[in-house]
């Protein structure tokens, strides 16, 4: 697998082409700043990492979960140290009855584990189901997952005024991330941070 070390981009976690010896953001990342404080994934999504998440996403291979979640917690160290409160990517509930498990959920549950921090199952609701991503291209994702995450009534004291730290299995654009946190914003998280176990990079690094 291709794991993320340094160097890499403060905001997006994003592996960069050279080593400039101190923190940078991206070309990415300046251009178009993200709504979420920072990112950070434990690989690139290609090769073992993609085989893995296939597998344990639709072949149900949830003896995966614990090992992903521990390649994240050490990738997210430094969020974590930091976080109040873990919450999961939702599914909408059409999709959880046709899987019978979150697989985001199944992270956040692992990563939880080893660190103590608290998560939040249902602080984020998907409200109207969604196509899948993997076939969308930037814009028709944004359009895709606009409006579709809200915090339920009953969730919001588990968000407002805290730090939160936001688990998905792979990023790619960013676009459902993006929605998340803009949802976890409404209900006056004092930050999003976003950890996800693989991450789509196109070439691989970003230019600083």
């Amino acid at each position: 697998m291709k794991f993320i070390e340094n160097p890499l981009c403060e905001v997006t976690g994003a592996p960069m082409a050279y080593d400039l010896k101190e923190q940078v953001m991206s070309a990415t990342a300046i251009a178009h700043p993200p709504v979420h404080r920072k990112m950070r994934a434990a690989c690139l999504y290609t090769g073992t990492a993609k085989r893995l998440v296939v597998n344990f996403k639709f072949f149900d291979h949830l003896e995966l979960a614990d090992r992903l979640a521990h390649w994240m917690a050490n990738a997210g160290a430094e969020l974590l140290e930091e976080t109040d409160v873990i919450v999961p990517v939702p599914l909408h509930r059409f999709r959880f009855l046709e899987r019978r498990f979150n697989q985001s959920a199944e992270l956040a549950k692992g990563i939880s584990r080893r660190t103590g921090k608290p998560v939040a199952l249902n602080a984020l609701q998907r409200i109207r189901p969604t196509k899948q991503q993997v076939d969308l291209d930037l814009h028709e994702r944004v359009q895709n997952v606009e409006g579709a995450f809200v915090v339920p009534s009953s969730e919001s004291i588990e968000i407002s005024g805290r730090r939160v730290l936001l688990i998905d299995d792979v990023m790619t654009t960013g676009a459902t991330a993006s929605a998340c946190t803009r949802a976890l914003l409404r209900e006056n998280a004092t930050y999003v941070d976003v950890l996800s176990f693989a991450m789509v990079v196109s070439g691989g690094h970003e230019s600083p």
